[in-house]
């Protein structure tokens, strides 16, 4: 197999790639924009819906931007580009959403993360380049840039750490479709290695949990004595995010894939 040249190897889930894979992969550096190789994992992104609110070229600008600038040298040659998107792409309530259903993204990222999946599919079938597109549901691990915009378990853990109140929206019992980090990577690989080339695949657990139970687990790994406490969803959130959020895996299943660390145990990690 060539080497994977990697976009965006030092963030979250491009970090933990190279980690698990450092004799496959080629990092390409934060500055440079030409591959090293003929096969390429691109996780270059913005992570939340959020940036509208201080900076409206920020998601146009990395999500879109950088991406041509990638592909521009990429045409007419021998190279496989693996996009890595999200299942934000699908709409506001997702619910065993499949590779082929209609997407209509609410949030600034989501939409961009969509406009990037059309105009790589363009410039591919364009220009004679295969692709695959990989959206990515809940992702959750040791990351190290927790907010409460991105990886919200660990954020709200921490909470939990310090007994603080937790606020969960409505009655809390939104679907939310975790898995590890490390899995994510073992799946992308696979799909890599295994999936077909010009196609999708949502890379999840598809085993989805209501987000009240996820934190009432973690609330009694930790002895924790925090209080939940319930609002409404917020305006925000109807407009931007998704409300449950659970994707179909069949296409992944089919290739072999299952989940090596279960969520009891990845929840328990991060409790520690």
């Amino acid at each position: 197999m060539n080497k994977l040249s990697v976009y965006g190897g030092t963030g979250f889930i491009g970090g933990a790639f190279c980690d698990l894979y450092p004799d496959d992969i080629i990092k390409i550096a934060r500055e440079e924009r030409e591959p090293l190789s003929k096969d390429i994992i691109y996780f270059i992104s913005t992570t939340t819906n959020s940036h509208v609110f201080k900076d409206l070229h920020i998601d146009i600008d990395t999500n879109l931007t950088v991406l041509m600038d990638v592909l521009k040298y990429c045409k007419d040659k021998d190279i496989t580009f693996n996009f890595v998107s999200s299942a934000f792409v699908y709409g506001s309530d997702i619910i065993d959403a499949k590779e082929d259903d209609v997407c209509e993204p609410g949030g600034f990222y989501s939409i961009t993360k969509r406009c990037a999946e059309k105009l790589l599919i363009s410039y591919c079938k364009t220009f004679n380049v295969k692709y695959r597109i990989l959206r990515i549901a809940n992702v959750y691990g040791d990351d190290k840039t927790v907010s409460s915009q991105k990886n919200v378990l660990k954020f709200l853990i921490g909470l939990l750490k310090k007994d603080k109140p937790i606020t969960l929206y409505d009655d809390g019992m939104q679907l939310r479709d975790y898995m590890h980090v490390d899995d994510i990577c073992r799946a992308l690989k696979l799909v890599i290695d295994k999936g077909e080339e010009n196609s999708i695949y949502n890379i999840a657990a598809g085993d989805p949990l209501p987000f009240k139970i996820i934190m009432e687990k973690a609330k009694e790994y930790l002895g924790s004595k925090s209080k939940f406490n319930y609002d409404d969803y917020p305006e925000f959130n109807k407009v931007a995010q998704a409300y449950n959020y659970s994707v179909n895996v069949d296409k992944l299943k089919k290739l072999g894939f299952k989940p090596l660390i279960s969520f009891d145990e990845g929840l328990r990690s991060l409790c520690v």
